[in-house]
């Protein structure tokens, strides 16, 4: 799913460069010129010296004698680099793949930077069957997400609103049917999660689809991250969700008590 959220198109060349990247990570297979021009509001000559500039540069690469573009591994390996230099990968991998095997269900965990909540690590529990896999490294949609749930509860009403304005709730046909699409209905939402200590959302995301988070939270602070469970609801049931929630808030405590090793888990480290 391609989404273009800006409210208007990007305008500086830096900008610009940006947002083809943050594109073309959507789309592995590759992306035609025009298409990314038309998705982008650029004019296709402005777009194809920007992505002559990145081939040249070692971050875009030709796929195709149509002239689809695709990120190469450059990028990816930069962030890989950062997060393992960082310690997250060794801090959070071993709390994430034990609740996976525990629930047998995708364990992701989110960490927030500034307006934005992004995954970075995961565990698939799940061995046989459906499982739920999507792509990583996105932002989170707050609006109707376990995961954004679960920062937005830790949040003042004011500064909620703030992150969801700024985002929006999407178009209903991008999500699940029982997606909240206004204020009223994600403040009941997330009434009920805060009195349950985790977030759980059912059909919300995506149809079929249900999953449960819990905020990485230091005692008196917003949350710093998420760990999330999610899978299809056939067996990730509002039932199994709740026999999960323990484990899952345990989780969450102790990769708090482990974050102070790592510098990309400081409130200082990240401007809001």
């Amino acid at each position: 799913m391609i989404s273009n959220e800006s409210a208007s198109p990007p305008t500086g060349t830096l900008e610009r460069a940006f947002r083809i990247l943050e594109l073309l990570s959507q789309q592995p297979q590759g992306l035609a010129l025009a298409s990314m021009a038309d998705e982008l509001a650029l004019p296709r000559s402005a777009c194809h010296r920007l992505l002559a500039d990145m081939v040249r540069c070692g971050y875009v690469r030709q796929v195709s004698e149509r002239g689809d573009y695709a990120l190469t591994t450059k990028l990816p390996a930069m962030g890989l680099a950062f997060l393992g230099g960082a310690g997250v990968v060794d801090i959070a991998q071993p709390i994430i793949d034990r609740l996976a095997e525990l629930s047998g269900e995708l364990v992701r965990l989110a960490l927030v930077d500034g307006n934005r909540l992004t995954f970075v690590a995961k565990a698939q529990g799940a061995r046989t069957g459906l499982r739920y896999d999507p792509d990583m490294g996105i932002d989170v949609r707050l609006s109707c997400s376990a995961g954004g749930h679960a920062w937005l509860m830790t949040l003042t009403e004011e500064r909620a609103a703030a992150l969801v304005s700024l985002q929006g709730f999407g178009s209903p046909k991008e999500f699940g049917p029982k997606a909240p699409t206004t204020f009223k209905a994600l403040w009941k939402v997330l009434d009920e999660d805060r009195k349950r200590g985790f977030s759980t959302i059912v059909e919300m995301y995506a149809p079929g689809m249900s999953a449960m988070a819990a905020p990485v939270r230091r005692r008196g602070q917003e949350a710093i991250g998420v760990i999330t469970i999610a899978g299809p609801l056939l067996r990730l049931t509002p039932a199994r969700m709740e026999a999960l929630g323990r484990a899952l808030v345990d989780a969450a405590g102790e990769l708090a008590m482990a974050s102070a090793s790592s510098p990309l888990f400081s409130q200082k480290g990240r401007m809001a």
